[in-house]
C-alpha cells in the first residue's frame, strides 16, 4: 500500500509498497506520564519536557497522546499542566500530538493496594473548584479524569466531569459493585488499566474488576507489558470488552530507559529490572507504572496469540479514535480525506517472537520518524 498526503490529509491510497514493508494509522496512547527520559510530572515539568516526549513517542510510532498527570499536590497538578499547555501554544506539532490531557488522581481510594504507588499524602476528595483551577491552567485541554466513585461527592463530579465533555475513568478504586454502576450512570465511561490499581487479594466475585469489566457502557484501558496483565488476564478482557478494549502504555519517563535504580515524582525510589519490570524499590509486589511502549504493547498482544497484529493495531489506533468521538473524522483509520497520520513497519510473522519494527512516523502528512 502507499499513502500520498496533502495539507495534512490523506489524498491516494494505492496498493504499491516497498517490499516488507507495511502501512498502518499511527498509535495513539490515552495514557502517558513521560517517556526517554522526561517527566511530564513533578518538578521536571516544562515545555522541553513534553516535546522530549513527543519525540520519543513519534519514535515508537506514536502521534496522538494523553499527558498524564499523576496525583500530586495542587500546586503541581496546576504546573504540569500549564507546562503541556504552553508546549502546545508554542509548537503546532505538539497540539497536534496532544488528545488530551489527563489527570489521573488526586481523587482516587487512599487504600493500600488500589492508591498503587501514588503518594497517600497527596490523595484528597474530590473537589470541583479545584478541577476548574486546573481546567484555567490547562486552557481547556483537561479531556480526561480518573477518579474513584466511592468518595463522597463522586457521583456529583463526575456528572458534572460529562457535562464539560471530559471523560470520566474509573481508576485507583475500592468501589463496590453499586458504586460502579453508580459512576457509570453517571456517566463514567472508561476504566483506568483495568484490573490494576487494585488490592492484591480481593473477593473472588462480586468485585469491581467484574462489575467494570462487564459494563457494556465503559471502554478498558488495559496496559500489554505481561507484568500489569498476565497474558491469559489481558486475553479473556481484550474477549471480554471487544470493541471498547484500547491498549495503553501508562508508561512512565522511565520507558526507553536502560534497568536502574531511579527517583520518581511520586517520592519514591523505583527499580527498573532487565525485563521491563518496574516496580517499587521497597516491595516487588506494587508497580510503579509501566516502562512499556505502546509500540511493544501491540507487538505482546500479537506475541501472546490473542489477536493476529492488524487486529491488534485497531485497539491502539481505531478504539482510542472512537472513545474520543474522533474516528468518524477518520482519526485511528486510513481513508481518503483523513488526517495523514501513519506508520510504516516491519513484522516477521514467521518468526517464534516477532518485533513490529516502526521504520518511519508521519503526523499530518510530515515525516517526524525515519528507522536508521
Amino acid at each position: 500500500m502507499r499513502v500520498t498526503a496533502e495539507k495534512g490529509l490523506v489524498t491516494e491510497i494505492s496498493p504499491a509498497s516497498a517490499s516488507g514493508q507495511w502501512i498502518a494509522p499511527a498509535l495513539i496512547d490515552v495514557q502517558v506520564n513521560g517517556m526517554g527520559g522526561f517527566n511530564l510530572n513533578g518538578d521536571a515539568a516544562s515545555v522541553e519536557t513534553v516535546r522530549g516526549t513527543v519525540d520519543a513517542l513519534h519514535r515508537e510510532g506514536v502521534t496522538r497522546f494523553c499527558p498524564t498527570i499523576v496525583t500530586a499536590t495542587e500546586q503541581s497538578i496546576v504546573a504540569s499542566v500549564a507546562s503541556v499547555a504552553r508546549a502546545c501554544e508554542q509548537d503546532a506539532g505538539v497540539e497536534h500530538a496532544v488528545l488530551g490531557i489527563h489527570v489521573e488522581g488526586p481523587f482516587i481510594s487512599p487504600e493500600d493496594g488500589p492508591r498503587g504507588a501514588h503518594n497517600a499524602e497527596w490523595v484528597r476528595p474530590p473537589d470541583w473548584d479545584e478541577f476548574l483551577r486546573w481546567q484555567d491552567a490547562a486552557g481547556g485541554r483537561i479531556k480526561k479524569v480518573t477518579i474513584a466513585p466511592e468518595w463522597p461527592g463522586a457521583i456529583s463530579f463526575i456528572e458534572r466531569l460529562v457535562a464539560t465533555g471530559v471523560i470520566a475513568s474509573i481508576g485507583h478504586s475500592a468501589a463496590s459493585v453499586e458504586d460502579v454502576k453508580a459512576g457509570v450512570d453517571a456517566g463514567a465511561r472508561m476504566a483506568t488499566h483495568l484490573g490494576n490499581g487494585a488490592h492484591p487479594l480481593i473477593r473472588r466475585h462480586p468485585n469491581y474488576i467484574w462489575a467494570q469489566l462487564a459494563e457494556d457502557r465503559q471502554w478498558a484501558g488495559l496496559i500489554p507489558d505481561g507484568f500489569h496483565l498476565p497474558p491469559e488476564t489481558l486475553k479473556v478482557m481484550i474477549r471480554a470488552k471487544g470493541r471498547k478494549a484500547i491498549l495503553t502504555s501508562d508508561a512512565s519517563y522511565l520507558a526507553q530507559m536502560p534497568a536502574g535504580r531511579y527517583g520518581t515524582h511520586h517520592g519514591h525510589e523505583v527499580v527498573l529490572e532487565p525485563s521491563g519490570k518496574l516496580h517499587l524499590a521497597s516491595t516487588e509486589d506494587i508497580l510503579a507504572g509501566s516502562a512499556l511502549t505502546l509500540r511493544r504493547g501491540v507487538q505482546n498482544v500479537a506475541n501472546f496469540g490473542i489477536l493476529p497484529l492488524g487486529e491488534a493495531i485497531d485497539l491502539a489506533t481505531l478504539h482510542p479514535a472512537e472513545l474520543f468521538g474522533l474516528a468518524d473524522s477518520g482519526v485511528g483509520t486510513l481513508r481518503v480525506g483523513g488526517p495523514a497520520d501513519l506508520i510504516t513497519y516491519q513484522w516477521d510473522a514467521e518468526a517464534p517472537v516477532g518485533e513490529l519494527k516502526i521504520t518511519g512516523t508521519v503526523s499530518r502528512g510530515e515525516c517526524v520518524y525515519v528507522a536508521e
